[in-house]
């Protein structure tokens, strides 16, 4: 596929090491021009590209900026119309433990009424940096699920695509008003990992039985 990743942080050079690693178009663009270049120097095939246009022709759009940036970020990469617009966004709070929406709506949903057109699919928002840029595979058969909510089947099946090439089994987490309930099992996520302690190399899972 043809993905345009917006935002060189940990997120977004995390997703440019996987996604050119399982061999997909992977162009880069960020508010800091020279940190995308580097980050496209750093994988070989990435291109860095400026913010106006770096949406054009792409299958997919990964939005790894803050919630904050993320409405701007997106307006400046050109038409989104019809576009798959993966969010992995989470409202946080300034010290990074608590949420500024939920409830009655979320990140994701805010996006969307924001940005109109796009197709916004919520994935990937409670997979730390460290995990995504260090693989899903936990050993032992364990591996990193990625919980993908979506109004656009579309979408979700553009992002569970993008999710399973990179390594990750995916679940159906419904219709993107349950982004509600993801954004907070990141908020989770974050408590345990630098709250108490446990690290960034953990990921919430669901367990079925056989």
């Amino acid at each position: 596929m043809k993905i345009t990743v917006i935002g060189a942080g940990n997120m977004g050079a995390a997703f440019v090491k996987q996604l050119r690693r399982a061999g997909h178009q992977v162009s880069v663009t960020a508010r800091d021009a020279a940190k995308a270049a580097q980050v496209a120097a750093a994988n070989p095939g990435a291109i860095a590209v400026p913010a106006a246009g770096a949406a054009e022709g792409a299958d997919a759009v990964v939005l790894a900026t803050g919630y904050g940036d993320a409405v701007a970020a997106l307006r400046s990469v050109g038409n989104l119309a019809g576009k798959v617009v993966i969010d992995i966004t989470n409202p946080l709070t300034a010290d990074y433990m608590g949420l500024t929406v939920g409830h009655d709506t979320s990140a994701a949903e805010e996006i969307a009424k924001a940005v109109t057109g796009a197709e916004i699919v919520k994935a990937f928002n409670t997979v730390f940096a460290q995990v995504l840029g260090e693989g899903a595979d936990f050993g032992n058969g364990r591996k990193v699920e990625v919980f993908v909510a979506s109004d656009s089947e579309r979408a979700k099946q553009t992002a569970r695509a993008i999710a399973e090439s990179i390594g990750f089994a995916v679940v159906d987490a419904g219709p993107l008003k349950n982004a509600r309930y993801l954004e907070p099992v990141a908020g989770l996520n974050i408590y345990l990992g630098y709250g108490a302690g446990l690290g960034t190399g953990i990921a919430p899972v669901w367990i079925r039985k056989a």
